[in-house]
């Protein structure tokens, strides 16, 4: 699942909370050739980042209600072109699905793809053949400040055109469960099985705290990561 090289974002900011998680996640997409930056300093993404040169800003799941809120209006302001992505959990393959889905442009095929929650299957309609890979993503572990996950290849292959429908494994659980589908070099994200909500009622309401580190809402503090300032 790579991005078209010519649609590649000159710039991708990821503000999340997870030090793991931004440390892969900037390593992927760097692999990649894309620049990027993550940092945990809520109360210093405006006096770190010059965020007029942001192309795509990636906003992971624990970031403060009020923090999010302040700066997506903020950098909107100052970039009106800037995208912002919602990160669907911290999976760092997940995220980087995700930011490849709003790059990547296939022009050769105009396809629909969806996921149909009721019989867990994507539903693919194709107007010419196409390479068609799906993965799946969940998490196994959902303490903070580190969760952990894993993925399954569902399959990578050739389809031709018409309509075709994916069955998705008996084995992908129903819970903070996602899968992404790649056709040719466009990119679908969906989800499968929603975050529990003992994990959504954790998301600190406000960011204020004395570090910028803890966000609130009782999560423990965690790393300083900032990869935009002497490589931290």
């Amino acid at each position: 699942m790579n991005a078209s090289p010519m649609n590649q974002p000159k710039r991708i900011l990821i503000v999340g909370r997870s030090p793991s998680v931004l440390v892969e996640t900037v390593g992927i997409l760097r692999g990649k050739g894309y620049a990027t930056d993550a940092t945990n300093q809520f109360d210093r993404v405006l006096d770190d980042y010059d965020v007029t040169g942001v192309d795509i800003l990636v906003f992971g799941g624990m970031v403060p209600l009020d923090t999010k809120q302040y700066l997506r209006e903020e950098i909107s302001r100052r970039n009106p072109h800037a995208i912002v992505v919602q990160g669907l959990a911290g999976i760092a393959g997940l995220i980087v699905a995700q930011v490849e889905g709003v790059t990547s442009v296939d022009r050769k095929n105009d396809s629909e793809v969806s996921y149909d929650a009721a019989r867990r299957s994507i539903h693919l309609t194709l107007n010419e053949p196409a390479q068609v890979a799906v993965q799946a993503w969940w998490a196994t572990s959902l303490t903070p400040p580190e969760p952990r996950s894993t993925s399954m290849r569902v399959l990578d292959s050739g389809f031709a055109e018409g309509s075709h429908t994916i069955p998705l494994p008996s084995r992908i659980p129903m819970r903070a469960s996602y899968v992404t589908v790649a056709v040719d070099a466009t990119v679908h994200a969906f989800t499968v099985g929603a975050m529990p909500t003992s994990v959504t009622r954790m998301v600190p309401t406000s960011g204020r705290s004395a570090d910028g580190l803890s966000g609130g809402g009782g999560l423990p503090p965690v790393a300083e990561v900032n990869t935009g300032v002497h490589g931290r």
